[in-house]
């Protein structure tokens, strides 16, 4: 699993610490750094929790497009 930069990107934005999201959507701030580390992979619940926090959508922050080496070797 790769890093979340999008996630801490959009959070940043926000002038929100991990502190402010995980509290906005219900979770510790353990878990939002685990998410921007890569290390923990968020339901699909709490993905939609946090782009509602942070006025996003799922592929801005969670859906990672193929690059065009990884459509060929498929």
């Amino acid at each position: 699993m790769s890093r979340n930069l999008a996630l801490k990107s959009a959070r940043a934005a926000r002038d929100m610490t991990q502190k402010d999201l995980a509290e906005a959507v219900g979770v510790s701030r353990q878990t939002i750094n685990a998410i921007e580390k890569g290390e923990y992979n968020p339901t699909i619940n709490l993905c939609r929790a946090i782009c509602r926090a942070l006025g996003k959508t799922l592929d801005e922050l969670f859906w990672e497009e193929e690059t065009t080496d990884e459509k060929t070797e498929k």
